[in-house]
């Protein structure tokens, strides 16, 4: 699946729990950088020490919801 920067994914974590997370992009490091919708937190994803996986992009209201 190509990431797209501003989108929406379903992410599903190792423990099965479910969560949305905006891709915000990749930076000069080639770093992937995230933002958990539900805590707001922004993180990078070698930040991570859990292993987690893209389920689905999710469609966006443009406010930072999704349906």
């Amino acid at each position: 699946m190509q990431l797209q920067a501003g989108a929406v994914y379903l992410i599903e974590l190792c423990s099965g729990e479910q969560c949305r997370w905006r891709f915000l992009g990749e930076d000069a490091a080639q770093r992937y950088w995230w933002r958990d919708l539900d805590s707001g937190r922004e993180f990078d994803a070698a930040g991570l020490m859990y292993a987690w996986q893209v389920v689905a992009a999710l469609p966006d209201d443009g406010d930072g919801t999704t349906r």
